[in-house]
């Protein structure tokens, strides 16, 4: 998978399903190139002054998809860093687009077993984010990753499992597939 030609050297954007590692990956990345670290979640929560969970209770997902793809929008712009966005970025064409010619962008993989067992584990999860679906828990995990899984993959110059790797091994590996990028383009 290769991403646009005309996408920047100095962004990695870290994409994939809640809870396979993106904004833990996304820290350290940022912290080991000495770059600047975005989580888009973050931003749009910050902008809104409420939380994910707060914008779907009271505007609605298409109101936090807007502001989803406002957030991408003007990050994607900011170069030298690190972007994790939310699991659902992907859902609209144009942030596909977009991320695919703003920068190198790596898809974090998980089993449903493992995205089920870091979300429970989160003590943050269920405050900030909602249910997707009226089901929930793990149908909803299995469910949502196989529909998200082809535009992950149609998004991203490369894909990284992340249920048995540390976050350290997980940037090394990210920085060793964006070095091999970066000299496939070169040649």
């Amino acid at each position: 998978m290769t991403g646009g030609a005309t996408a920047r050297p100095n962004v990695i954007v870290l994409v994939g399903y809640r809870g396979t590692g993106k904004s833990t990956v996304g820290r350290l990345l940022a912290e080991r190139l000495g770059w600047r670290f975005f989580d888009t979640d973050d931003h749009v929560e910050a902008a809104a002054g409420k939380s994910i969970r707060d914008i779907f209770a009271t505007d609605g997902e298409l109101a936090f998809r807007e502001r989803e793809s406002e957030a991408l929008t003007e990050l994607c712009q900011r170069g030298t860093c690190v972007i994790a966005t939310g699991g659902g970025a992907v859902l609209r064409e144009a942030n596909r687009e977009l991320l695919k010619s703003s920068g190198f962008v790596v898809w974090l993989t998980a089993t449903p077993e493992t995205v089920l067992a870091r979300l429970q584990s989160d003590p943050t999860t269920g405050a900030r984010r909602p249910n997707l679906t009226a089901v929930g828990g793990e149908e909803e995990v299995r469910a949502l990753i196989a529909f998200r899984a082809p535009l992950y993959r149609a998004t991203a110059n490369c894909a990284v499992a992340t249920d048995a790797l540390s976050p350290e091994t997980l940037t090394d590996a990210i920085l060793s597939a964006r070095a091999e990028s970066q000299s496939a383009r070169a040649s």
